[in-house]
């Protein structure tokens, strides 16, 4: 989700600055940041990991419709960085939609586009808990 974000800001907001902090700790328009609660300097149990809630806040967004409709999902995360929470009415305004959001409603779990017949990104891992008989839904 966090390079589908710098994408979206550079070739349909025309940022061509965008990116992560990951990539350029200078970046001069930072779509993606370290979590603000994480230590650069000590990066053992910085990482946002394990399972994690994720309320849907459009209820007839595509990945509700998917997870059965469901008020909010759980699944497992691996990540330091997450997107600038700044930023978020800009992408908005432009069509990138934040559909799922954490309990603090600050954090960004899912993107979608509504007009696009297939547009979702997760900042979790769907992968992480599917299965050869069970998938995951996204």
């Amino acid at each position: 989700m966090q390079m589908a974000v710098v994408e979206f800001a550079r070739h349909v907001m025309n940022l061509p600055h965008a990116n992560s902090t990951e990539f350029d700790p200078n970046a001069k328009t930072p779509c993606v940041i370290f979590m603000p609660e994480g230590s650069k300097t000590h990066m053992g149990g910085t990482m946002r990991l394990g399972s994690r809630r994720t309320f849907f806040k459009v209820a007839d967004c595509k990945s509700a419709k998917l997870y059965g409709n469901a008020d909010y999902v759980d699944e497992r995360h691996r990540h330091r960085y997450e997107v600038n929470p700044d930023m978020v009415p800009e992408f908005e305004n432009a069509g990138l939609k934040f559909v799922g959001k954490d309990e603090s409603d600050r954090r960004m779990e899912i993107i979608e586009i509504p007009n696009h017949q297939y547009f979702i990104g997760a900042q979790f891992h769907p992968e992480f808990k599917s299965r050869p008989a069970k998938p995951s839904p996204l």
